[in-house]
């Protein structure tokens, strides 16, 4: 199975890591997670690929590929990650004891996390998570005891029951993490989503997510292209008022949503006061934080 666009989003955490010493997110298990040879032969196709990011780029293999990282594929990463952390954070220390993270993909958290009172509920498809095993077993990773994988299809009926079945309560507060998404999902999809978190998530549980809004971007445009030709196709657009209707009517209110310049300006700023090269966030994407009530 391919799963680059998860493989893609690992990279972009990895190289941001690896060649860094103040970071937008710090992700330190990216590397090692992902694989020397993934890790490489990313590199050298991003790199051969600068024409795609920029016609009139000149310099080096190394100098391109950092171009398309900081240009491209890190700042919605990066961001949407810190944010999302930002609040799941907030939330533990506000109670909430269950993580619940949608589309896990190669998310690392379950290794950066030094709390054993939260428990981390991994969902993603087969494929995908015995692929990302493997990747663990290979860079010598053991699996925390606090984390449950569980193999499912998000679009498909019974993923609730497989949570639960897995030691997740409905009566407890629950933080989930939804990063990445709404790209992919048709409108008609990820309102079911919603709904479906919203039968099983307690009052006080709190969800976050990014989503591609009407205005995009030249980043979000080749993003688009990218996904496209991993076979990966995005399938929708949002107005922010329409995700507001969307949420209120399954019970979440709005507490947070951040554009690109708000994201920047709070995310990014540490990092650009001290790095030689300024990062911001794309523009054309929003991120949310939202409550059940």
């Amino acid at each position: 199975m391919d799963n680059m666009t998860a493989k893609v989003s690992c990279f972009a955490r990895a190289y941001h890591y690896k060649n860094n010493t103040t970071w937008i997110f710090k992700d330190q298990y990216a590397p090692t997670i992902l694989g020397d040879s993934e890790y490489d032969a990313i590199s050298a196709n991003m790199a051969e690929g600068i024409r795609f990011f920029a016609p009139d780029f000149a310099g080096n293999k190394e100098e391109a590929l950092a171009y398309i990282v900081d240009h491209q594929l890190s700042p919605s990463v990066l961001g949407r990650s810190a944010f999302n952390e930002n609040h799941l954070w907030s939330e533990y220390h506000g109670g909430t004891k269950q993580f619940v993270l949608f589309a896990a993909g190669y998310d690392t958290f379950a290794f950066r996390n030094t709390c054993e009172d939260i428990r981390i509920f991994e969902l993603d498809l087969p494929g995908m998570l015995e692929e990302r095993l493997a990747h663990e077993e290979a860079g010598g990773l053991l699996s925390p005891t606090n984390r449950c994988m569980i193999s499912c299809d998000l679009s498909d009926k019974g993923w609730e029951q497989l949570l639960v079945n897995n030691g997740f309560s409905s009566e407890q507060k629950a933080f989930g993490s939804l990063l990445g998404i709404s790209y992919y999902l048709s409108k008609e999809s990820f309102e079911k989503m919603i709904g479906d978190i919203a039968r099983i998530f307690a009052t006080g549980s709190a969800i976050c997510f990014d989503y591609p809004a009407l205005e995009g971007s030249e980043e979000t445009a080749r993003n688009e292209e990218l996904a496209k030709a991993a076979n990966e196709e995005m399938k929708a657009k949002y107005h922010y008022e329409e995700l507001e209707k969307l949420l209120q009517k399954y019970g979440f209110a709005i507490e947070e949503h951040l554009d690109s310049g708000e994201m920047t300006k709070r995310y990014f700023a540490e990092y650009n006061n001290k790095a030689k090269k300024q990062m911001a966030a794309p523009k054309g994407v929003g991120y949310i934080f939202a409550v059940k009530r």
